[in-house]
């Protein structure tokens, strides 16, 4: 059987409450609080056999996929198509910011996200044409194989709104939790999600 693991990266200083920023290209590396979500996420995947590991090339992914490797003693390759949005000029900016400087389109990317191109970035189209490709191309290259993806929350997002057939009105609707689980498995020649935003294995995951 051919796997797939989506993962999105551990968390960083720009991914939590008062401290929450358009990350986008910032290359932005795991806090404590990421790290010990990424050894936990190693531990939940030794389940597998996993054949490869493949990473978006920002820190914060990066890092990641180096402690996933780590009990297979394979070696994190970074992929281009799997770097995160570019957010553009609200890049770094905290929601609060952008709502204040940019009301009109902000309030358009929380109710018709698929409406939004970033000034001087990209559109979650733009987003899901490149990651779309870079899966197809993994997908054949490892046929009944496991492979584990690294990359980041909107990737994450409409690469499975694209799997599962929905267009990036839905984006919203779909959650991606900081090391999250996704599991696309191929059965019959046909696609399958077997698991979707699972962190069970990150409830005990506290820094001391």
């Amino acid at each position: 059987m051919t796997r797939i693991i989506i993962i999105r990266h551990g968390q960083t200083k720009w991914n939590e409450g008062e401290g929450e920023r358009f990350r986008g290209r910032a290359n932005l590396d795991l806090d404590e609080q990421g790290i010990r979500q990424a050894e936990a996420t190693a531990a939940r995947i030794s389940q597998w056999q996993v054949n490869r590991i493949y990473s978006s090339p920002l820190k914060r992914s990066m890092s990641t996929a180096q402690i996933l490797a780590r009990p297979f003693n394979l070696q994190a390759q970074p992929l281009e198509g799997l770097i995160d949005i570019d957010f553009g000029t609200w890049q770094g900016l905290s929601p609060a910011e952008v709502a204040r400087r940019d009301s009109e389109l902000y309030s358009l990317w929380l109710h018709c996200p698929h409406l939004v191109t970033f000034s001087q970035g990209e559109s979650l189209d733009q987003v899901r044409d490149r990651v779309a490709i870079t899966f197809d191309r993994l997908l054949q290259q490892h046929q009944g194989q496991t492979i584990v993806v690294i990359s980041h929350k909107v990737v994450c997002k409409v690469l499975i709104c694209h799997l599962i057939g929905l267009d990036n009105s839905h984006f919203w609707q779909v959650e991606q939790d900081t090391c999250a689980i996704n599991l696309v498995e191929v059965r019959d020649s046909a696609l399958a999600i077997a698991l979707l935003n699972d962190t069970c294995h990150l409830k005990r995951v506290r820094v001391k």
